[in-house]
This record gives structure tokens, sequence and C-alpha cells, in this order.
């Protein structure tokens, strides 16, 4: 009959394993052993009535409570009922201290399944004593049906301890049960299901209980359902399914239909996986005080199922997160992943060093200040003086700055200060760090002065006429106008000259007039005030040189057309012969083409005819001379067919942009355009709608507003591109810019142990300004003076270095000037020492450290000096052949591979190897999950769930491991679990669930079916709240080392919002998860809830008091690394199990055992409760008992037999506590 445990009920967490804990576990499994313990007995807790729900909001509330309860009898319980009332019914049974049970013997309640003559439909089985975790009491919900149960305890010699009950009567059932079915499956995007689809049939019954449950498939027929039904056959298929109920109640038939469709391909590709660590490192690369490093693992087909790690030489274990290291000296962390298709990756590692952290830092800050500002010629500040202080600390860094000016109290240093009061000052200034180390008070001194009065007097301004003069005084070929302006106020700002009438220019260097005639040179300044002077002029004549000329003329010639990929010209090829002469000047030009005679050059020359082609050329000067002849060679072909394609074209703007995409001051349109086959013959553009006109050159926008640049092209072939256009927007630019750049300097190298920088260091400065833009940036390096910089600068020669460094932005505004020190020494000398090198096997391996159908060879070497060159290896005495990457091994039996390893300076390492076995694979695991579910949530009293619903998921698989959790809301379809699902919408909900271990074994689906209904309007009731206390206790009833609060709040019309809590009379706090405290002392925890309606319940407490634990349990512990049994190492690691005691200590096989088999009995029973308590894993478990098996231990008699008893068979319950209790 299904059986319903409490939501109390489920499994606890982890806990650590002390001696007396193992003791209650290694009895209880020793008796199992030895046939003293039914082996199917089902253990089930109960919470206490203080922490458990009323049965009144239990998802199907029982009609009637049966209690049995046990004392120190073994001839009857000390309490049970004889007759019942058919229907649903909570089953407690209770042995213990308060029902009388003082010696700590334990019972069980077990209802007889197998007697044809009493009814078979409840299967009831529970152990409980007084010290078991939930104090010897429990509960289970059950339904029974009319007639006679017979119930009895199992344990041997507690015979007696039986009766009967009776149940009649019950309301007569004529409802039908009610039976869904859901189909689950891995479904494709047409929602067929891949390669197989599970149906689940689910059928209650709340009157007599469900009898049996019948299904068809495709038709062919009703059978019995006992399970989910897995149908892999391809196609279309429909499921047809009813239940019938123990009044012979039969449901009506429902049906599902659903679509079969061949699977993927399987995944065969391991994850991806990589380390990082992380932590303060010191010069060496060595982490101060602690590393973390990070494993991240992907997998882009069936997705990442497991990551581990391991620690040294430690075992693997689950990556959950970051592992932080914080044991001094040199680690490695190895790790792998396995993928939802069962595909492991290699084993990979990182190796690093972490040292103790430096000494406290005593030395306090370096500090320095700048004043900066408008200076006149005596170096005193205009109007103000701007005082910059900068500090730093390499060791614990600076905490404040603070200054004072001229001798007012120390203030903090936040920003520059600005002084503007005209008088002479003194600002001082000092830093502290961190760690309360103050500078010595350091000083500025400066002086401010008032500005000058405004300037209204305008520049003086001159200009002198130079160059040849003859006799006349005119200037000869040419005359070079200068002109020179000074303003002693506010200085000059501009020079514009005017040549011959024509418009005012910018004067930025003599004016050079070659044009033969008379000429006038107007000219005026501007200063900085905006005053301008009179306009004023020079006049003069150039006139030509006298001749002379006996320079031939210079002469060249350049070939043009369309050229294919050889070169050639294609079509027809256009020679241009250009000729100059500075003297006399160029008379005439020729031109001989192909030996035809030399003619007259008056335009370029175009030749058409296909074939190689020779022109000469030569040119005469007014005074005779002839140049040289030159020569031009080329070939012309034929042209390819014609060009019907008009070419690409595309448009780019450019220039400095605001946050909305503006541009400031001016924009440029670059036209570009491409045409691959008769070439671009023209662009033209317009702008705003204007006419097109030729585009020669990117066109500059500077008007403000919207713009729009259409633009085409044509090439040679006549073809025109359609027009395009891009739109923009000019704005006008930001007020100017005042502040100088940023600026820094980084000193890079290979770095000895004193920072010192090996052969050479190199200086990078960056310089960043978000106004103007950087100009310039210059360096001084030990003095030498400032030089532009360009590059990274490269400082080779050995001593100590000082690089200065500043900056100018486009406004004009410079930097302070900054430095870096170093210090560069030479190489170490050359390196003799070959590498380190290493090597590790891994691979899944079995209890006998074989590894599993493959074994992964990693090798790993290193070298300090030059670096390692190169790896090589041979497997099983062959050839040493170069190692690239991790080496396979999947031939079966025993392997010895060597390594060595050399360096760039030529040496190599001694050969060095490692040993290992290759073996089958165990079977496949062919067993599905365990899973299961809980509902959780406020509820209301008919069981509803008030405002939300949270389910969580469990699975567990003992074979390969869980690879993938899957539910499905409502039919909504099966998704990834990751999280408890939490269901706020109102009404009946339906959650399915499965899970798929790493052997892809699915378990079967299961559901859990509830209804959420909406928060009740006007809820004036506070929550109920209650506080327990749990721990480990003595007999004082004082918790050791800690204790645990649990806070419980319910409300049952608008649920509980929050649940807070106060330590000791301390600050309330939010309650999130139970309070565990540790203190020794007495306490007081009190607590109170508030519901979603605003309510706040009364402030209840708990007082409790917690106590040192007495001395340690094992204090002569044995601490050898692995658990040795008999002489035999069992290869498993011998951890702490509580209380100082080890497995070693645990498993005594130096001890006076009976016999050998009660000693591997023994061993079994300790492994066992060590599984359960999470402190080994089953397969160590395994090792352990085939070791001690393989041991003698217990083959030869104790000296004093009678202090054990012979045969753990003819042992009495009080005896075995004995027993234990000394060997533990």
């Amino acid at each position: 009959m299904p059986q319903r445990l409490h939501p109390a009920e489920g499994r606890s967490g982890r806990r650590r394993v002390t001696p007396q804990g193992v003791v209650v576990a290694v009895l209880t499994l020793a008796l199992m052993a030895v046939g003293l313990v039914p082996a199917a007995a089902a253990f089930r807790s109960a919470p206490s009535p203080a922490a458990s729900p009323s049965s009144a909001t239990a998802e199907a509330a029982a009609e009637q409570t049966l209690t049995w309860t046990g004392n120190n009898s073994v001839t009857a319980y000390a309490s049970a009922p004889t007759t019942a009332v058919a229907g649903a019914t909570t089953i407690v049974f209770e042995n213990s201290v308060a029902t009388g049970n003082t010696s700590g013997m334990p019972h069980t309640l077990t209802f007889e399944t197998s007697d044809p003559q009493y009814n078979s439909d409840v299967d009831v089985n529970i152990t409980a004593n007084p010290f078991d975790p939930n104090g010897g009491r429990y509960e289970v919900d059950v339904v029974l049906t009319p007639g006679v149960y017979r119930y009895y305890c199992a344990f041997p010699g507690h015979g007696s301890m039986t009766g009967l009950l009776v149940v009649t009567g019950g309301t007569e059932d004529t409802t039908p049960p009610e039976v869904s079915a859901q189909v689950t499956g891995d479904q494709n995007e047409d929602g067929d299901y891949i390669g197989s689809a599970t149906v689940a049939v689910t059928a209650t019954d709340a009157g007599s209980g469900v009898d049996t449950i019948e299904y068809e498939i495709d038709d062919l027929g009703f059978q019995p359902y006992t399970a989910p039904v897995v149908v892999d056959e391809i196609g279309d298929h429909s499921v047809q399914y009813r239940a019938t109920d123990n009044a012979g109640n039969t449901s009506e038939v429902g049906s599902v239909q659903f679509t079969v469709a061949e699977p993927d391909p399987v995944d065969t590709t391991p994850p991806d996986i990589s380390a990082a660590v992380a932590g303060e490192q010191d010069d060496e690369g060595n982490y101060v005080g602690s590393a973390t490093v990070t494993v991240t693992a992907t997998d882009a087909e069936s997705g990442v199922a497991s990551v581990e790690y391991a620690l040294d030489s430690g075992a693997f274990q689950p990556y959950t997160a970051p592992v932080v290291v914080t044991a001094l000296g040199a680690h490695t962390v190895r790790y792998r992943a396995t993928d939802n298709q069962g595909n492991v990756a290699p084993v990979e590692s990182v190796a690093f060093t972490v040292v103790e952290p430096e000494p406290d830092d005593t030395t306090p800050p370096e500090v320095s200040a700048a004043v900066a500002g408008d200076q006149n010629e005596d170096g005193e500040y205009v109007g103000s003086a701007t005082v910059t202080i900068t500090a730093s600390d390499p060791g614990s860094g600076v905490q404040s700055i603070e200054y004072s000016l001229d001798g007012a109290a120390f203030t903090a240093y936040t920003a520059p200060v600005v002084v503007t009061a005209a008088a002479d000052h003194t600002v001082q200034y000092r830093a502290t760090d961190n760690e309360g180390n103050v500078s010595p008070v350091e000083a500025v001194q400066f002086t401010v002065v008032e500005p000058e009065p405004e300037d209204t007097t305008p520049p003086e301004v001159s200009a002198a006429v130079a160059g040849e003069q003859d006799d006349e005084g005119n200037y000869i070929a040419s005359a070079t106008v200068t002109i020179t302006a000074t303003d002693a106020e506010s200085g000059v700002a501009s020079i514009t000259y005017a040549l011959d009438g024509g418009a005012f220019q910018p004067y930025t260097a003599p004016v050079v007039v070659t044009a033969l005639g008379d000429h006038t040179v107007q000219y005026r300044a501007t200063d900085n005030a905006g005053n301008q002077a009179p306009i004023e002029s020079v006049s003069f004549t150039v006139v030509e040189p006298e001749p002379d000329d006996t320079t031939p003329p210079d002469i060249s010639a350049a070939v043009t057309g369309d050229q294919n990929e050889d070169g050639e010209y294609v079509g027809s090829a256009t020679v241009t012969v250009t000729a100059t002469d500075a003297g006399s000047g160029v008379a005439s030009v020729e031109y001989n083409l192909n030996g035809a005679g030399f003619t007259a050059y008056t335009a370029p020359l175009v030749v058409t005819t296909f074939g190689e082609h020779t022109v000469q050329y030569r040119a005469t000067d007014n005074e005779g001379n002839v140049a040289p002849v030159e020569a031009v060679q080329f070939t012309v072909v034929e042209p390819e067919p014609d060009d019907t394609t008009a070419p690409d074209v595309s448009a780019a703007v450019t220039g400095d942009q605001n946050e909305d995409g503006d541009y400031v001051g001016s924009a440029t349109v670059t036209v570009t355009a491409t045409d691959a086959e008769s070439g671009v013959a023209s662009v033209a553009y317009a702008l705003d709608g204007g006419s097109f006109q030729p585009y020669t050159a990117p066109v500059v926008v500077t008007a403000l507003g919207d713009h729009t640049v259409q633009y085409r092209a044509t090439d040679n072939a006549g073809n025109t591109s359609p027009v395009e256009s891009v739109t923009f927007t000019v704005v006008e630019p930001e007020p100017d810019d005042t502040t100088p750049p940023d600026i820094s300097g980084a000193v890079t190298g290979d770095q000895n142990e004193d920072g010192e920088y090996v052969g050479s260091a190199t200086v990078t400065i960056t310089a960043t300004d978000a106004g103007s833009g950087v100009a310039s940036v210059e360096y001084n390096l030990d003095g030498a003076g400032f030089v532009a910089y360009t590059a990274p600068v490269v400082v080779s020669a050995t001593g100590a270095h000082t690089v200065q460094f500043r900056a100018t932005d486009n406004a004009g505004n410079v930097a302070p000037v900054e430095s870096v020190a170093f210090t560069v020494v030479e190489p170490e000398p050359d390196d003799t020492t070959p590498p380190d090198v290493s090597a590790a096997v891994a691979g899944d391996q079995n209890e006998d450290g074989e590894y599993v159908s493959s074994a992964t060879v990693t090798v790993t070497a290193s070298d300090a000096e030059s670096g390692v060159a190169s790896i090589a290896y041979a497997l099983d005495g062959g050839s040493f052949q170069p190692y690239t990457a991790p080496v396979v091994v999947t031939a079966l039996g025993d392997h010895v591979v060597q390594y060595r390893a050399t360096d760039n300076a030529g040496n190599t390492s001694p050969v060095e190897s490692v040993a290992f076995t290759v073996v089958e694979p165990e079977p496949d695991d062919t067993t599905p999950p365990d899973v299961s579910a809980a509902v959780t949530g406020s509820q209301n009293p008919e069981g509803d769930y008030v405002g939300s619903a949270t389910v969580t998921v469990t699975a567990s698989d003992t074979g390969s491991g869980v690879a993938s959790v899957e539910y499905n809301l409502d039919g909504a379809g099966f998704v990834t679990y990751t999280a408890p699902v939490v269901v706020s919408a109102v009404g009946d909900h339906v959650v399915q669930y499965r899970a798929t271990d790493n052997a892809g074994n699915v378990a079967p689906v299961e559901s859990v079916s509830f209804t959420v209904v909406a928060v009740e309007p006007d809820d004036t009731t506070p929550p109920v709240v209650s506080g327990v206390v749990s721990g480990e206790q003595n007999g004082a009833g004082d918790y050791i080392d800690s204790a645990t609060v649990t806070v419980t709040a319910t409300d049952a019309e608008s649920g509980v919002a929050s649940v807070v809590y106060s330590l000791d009379d301390g600050a309330f706090v939010p309650y999130t998860a139970p309070v565990v405290v540790g203190a020794v002392g007495e306490h007081t925890v009190r607590f109170r809830a508030t519901d979603n309606a605003g309510n706040a319940s009364d402030v209840g407490s708990v007082t409790f008091t917690v106590v040192e634990r007495d001395g340690d349990a094992c204090p002569d512990s044995d601490t050898r690394p692995t658990v040795v049994i008999g002489g035999l190492d069992s290869l498993v690691a011998n951890v702490d199990t509580g209380d100082g005691c080890t497995i070693n200590d645990l498993i005594d096989d130096e001890g006076d055992w009976a016999s050998h088999g009660a000693f591997v009995r023994h061993v079994t029973a300790v492994a066992t409760a060590l599984v359960a308590d999470g402190v080994i894993t089953s397969r160590e478990r395994g090792m352990l008992t085939r070791t001690a098996a393989q041991s003698d231990v217990g083959t030869t008699p104790p000296a004093a037999p009678a202090a054990a008893p012979a045969a753990a068979s003819e042992m009495s319950i009080e005896e075995a506590l004995a027993y234990h209790a000394n060997h533990h």
C-alpha cells in the first residue's frame, strides 16, 4: 500500500562521525550482518511534537492516529491499539526514554505481509531506539482496509512482542480512482520523443485505495501496470489506461498520444576544462597568505555533469566553489570534468606556492608637491597658483594626505589646492599610510601676484625685404619679405599679410615672391587682448636673372593606362614626357616611337598598337643644351570584354563626435569608389541638395546643422553607380580645454629577485586627454634633456636610471613632470642545469589502483633559467619520441613510460619513469538514479499552499552518479532542474520529475500534485512561531560544543513574510537558516515572525547551555596516512571521523577478536556506518572489507576469549552494546 512520509521525514544532511555515533550505527549494521535485524527494515524519522505541523495541514489528512510504544521489556509493547476503523491512518511508533526505555534497547514495529490469513496491504517496518537521531519517535501515513493485521518485533528474543489489529467499518467507497498519465523523455523541436518515450500512470483513491492500474499500447489489449512503460519503437503511439480501487470501482479509460523519433548521434567529446590561480603575489610569483584556484569547465554537446579536483596527493573530490589553499609550501591542484554522456576530460593541473605574508609595513609614504599656474618673468604666479600633492606607498597603501596653508591647521587634501591671495605662501604637506606611518612634513613656497592691467596698446609691427639685388635695387628672380611684431603686454596673437591687393592671410613664415614685376605687401598684427595694429606696407620690384645657362633640361617619362596582373597595358598606353630647366627654360621636347625617328612632343603620346614598344625622348633648353636620350619600354595587349558594371561607391563621415553622435565643429566626408573592370573615371558629390560637383578630396563641412551628402561614381566604360547618401549633424564645439593630459609610465622587462631589470628595461609612457587630445609626449633619460617620445624607450646600460616624462595637449596644456626610477643589471651566466621533469598518470581506477580501459600519462617539465625546449617519452621500452600531448595508453596489461626533457641551453634531464596497469572496465551501470520531490510553503487548513509552493527535487545514484535532473510543470515539457521550483500561479498543479545518471539510465517519471491559492484578504492574525534547540547533549541536557536553534513559523492566511531572531539580547536580524551557537555558556535566542499582511507575532524564546566537549576520545590516535588492516594497506585515506578518532582507531585491528569472521563483520559494520555519515565512499567501503577479509586478524584466538563473545550470532543486545563500547 503506498505510504506517505511527513515533510519533516526527509533525509538528514551530512554530519561529523563521532565514536559514540558510530557505535549505534555499527551495532544495528552488525546485527543486520549476522541476521539479528531484517535487512529490509526501513528507518524513518519523525519531528518532535513541538516541531511537526498538525495533521490538519498535511497533504492528505489522516482520519485517525494509532500509537505503539516500547520500554525496557522484551515481552510486550508498552502500549498498542487493538481496533481501528478503515481509512486514512497515522501510525506513531515511539521507543524512547519518555515511554520507559532507559536501557537504549532497540525495538521494531513490523506488519506481517506474507501470511495469507492476515491483511497484507500495509508494509511497515520501523526500527527505533531512544538514542537515535529522532529520539526513538517515528510516524508513517497508511490506509487501513477492513480485516485483521498482525504486527510484531523483528529482533530475535523479542518473539512475544506481537499482537493483532482488527479493522472494521469505514464509509462505503463508490467513487472510482482518479487516474492520469504523463509522457516524458528527450524531445526534439517538433515535440517528438527521441529514441524512446516513458509513460508514467498515476492513480489516487481517497476512499478504499487503489487496487490495480492497467494500460494498453496501440490497442493491443490491457495489461497490469507496475512501473512506467518505456516505448522505443519508432512511430506514432497511443497509450490507454484505467484504475480500479479496493471497492471495485473502475475509472474511465484515459489516453495519451505521442511520436517516437530516431535519436541523434551520441556525444563522445569530453568537456573543455581550465583552472586559474588568483591571490596576492610577491615579486617571485608566490601567493602571499593564500591562493584561490578556480576551475572552469564547458561542454557544448551534452553539458558538464561534474567537476572534481585533488589537492597535492589527496583524493579527487567534487568541485563546487573556488578552492582556497592557505597551507604554506608548494602545491599542485589536479582537476578533471565529466559531461552528461560520461566523457571524462584528461586530468590537468596547476602548480603554485603559498608563502607567509611580508612583515608589517613600518615605512611612511613618499609624498611630493608641484605648483602650477601662469608665471611672469620673475617666476611669480599671476592671479593664482595650484598646488598638487602626490603620495605613494608600496607597502600598505596611502590612507590620507593633509596640507597646511601659510601655517594654518592641517586639513584633508582631496583635490589640488588653488591659492588666489596675492602674497608669499608656504604649503606644508604630509601623508599617512594604512598602517599609520606618517611621512615627515615637507613644504613648497611660491608667490602669487596681481595680474597686469588690461592691455589696450596694439603690437608694434615692421617688415624687411631681402634677396639678391641689382644695381637699381631690384630683386633678381625673387624677394623674401620678413614681418616682425612685438607686444610687451599681452603678447602677439597673430600676424596677417596681403600681396598686391589680395586678401589678408595668416603669416607663418617669410613670404617669398618670385613673380616678375612691381609688388606691394601689406601687413598687420593683433595681440592677445584683441588690439590690432594699423596696416603698413612695403614695396619692391622683382626682375629676371641674367642668362648663362649651360645645363641641359631634366627630363622624365611616365607610362599610364589600365594594367592587367602582368603589368601589361590593356587597350592603350599613354606616355607623358616632362621636362624642366631652371636656367633658360625648355625650348623643345622630342620623342622616337619604336625607332621611327625623333619628332616634336606636344602632347601625351597614346599608343594603341598591340605588342611591345620602346619610346625614346630628349629635350633642348633655350640655350641649346640637349639632354641625354632616355627611354621607356612597355607592352600593349587587347582589352577584356566591355565593362557594364557600375563602380562600387561608399562614404564615411569622420570627425570629433559628442555623446549624441553629432560632429563637433566640423565633419569630414570621405567618398571611396572601386571598379574591378575598366577602373573609376570620376567621383561626384552634392551637399544638401546642391548640384553635383567633382570629388577630388575629402569634403569638410563646418556649417552648423543637419546635412546630407549625395555621391556617385562613373567608370572608364561610362557606367554610373546609383546615387547614395550619408546624413549627419554638425554642432558647436565645447568651450576651450584648460586641463592638461593624464600621463603615466610603466617599466617592463625580465626582473631578478631584487626587482632589478636583467639586460634591459623598457619604459612605456601613456598619455590621455579627454578634452582637446594629446599633442605630444616627451621624456628625459637620466637628465639628458627632454626629447619627443614616439615609441617605448629601451634602456640597456647597466646602473640606476630615472626617466622623467610630460605631455602636452592640443590646447597647449602641459602635464606636470613625473618620473620612474629603476636599475638595469647584467644577465646571469649560462644555464647548465637540466629541466625538472615529472609525470602523472590519470584515469578511472578500480579498487586495486589499476586503470580501467585506459590511462593518461601527463609529463610536465619546467626550467627556471633558459626554459624547456623539448620533452620526449618512450612506452614499454620503445624508442623515445617527442611528447606533444598527454599519452593515452589503452592496451591491457602492465606498462612503463620513460621520459626526459631538454632545455634551450641543451641540458637534458636524467631519464625517469612511471609504471601502471590497464585492465578491462567493469560491467556498465544499468540502474537508474533514485529521485524524490518535496513540496514546501505556507499552507491553509485544507492543505493548499498560500501564495506559492516550492518543489525541491533530490536525486542520488550510487553507480555512475547523477548526470541531470529534469522536471515538467503542468505538462509544459521537461526542462533542466537547477534549483527549487517556485510555483505562484493560483490553481492545481502537477510537477513531474526524473533523473538520468552518467551511464544514461533514466529513472521512471514520478510526480507531486498540489494546489496554490491566493492570499486571503484582511488577515489580522499574526503567525504562529516556535523554536527548537538540537545538538549533541550530555546527561545534564547541556549541548556539547554547539547547539542549533531551528525557528519555524506558519501563517494559515496570508503566509509568513519574514522571521527574525536575536541572540543573547543582541539586535534582531533576519532568520534564513538554523542558528548554530558555539560559544560556551548559557544563551537565550528570541524570535518573532511577520506575515504578508504585516501582522507580527509576540516574541518567543528558548534558553539553553553550551559546554565544552570532554577530552579527546582517542588521545593516542593512529594517524598513519592510509588505513592499514593487519599489516595490509587498504589504500583508503585514514581521515579523522570526529572527536580525534581516525578510521584506524575505529577498526581496532590490534584488539582481541574472537574469530576472523567476527572481525570482518565488525569492519563491514564500521565501513557501512562511515558511508552513511559521508566520511567514505561506497567504493572505499569495499576496499576496507576486502582488505579485512584478506588479513589474518582474528585467526589466532585471544589469550582471554571471555573479553568478547565467540560469535556475533550468540550476542544479546546488551552484550553487543558493551562489546562495541569497549572497542570504541
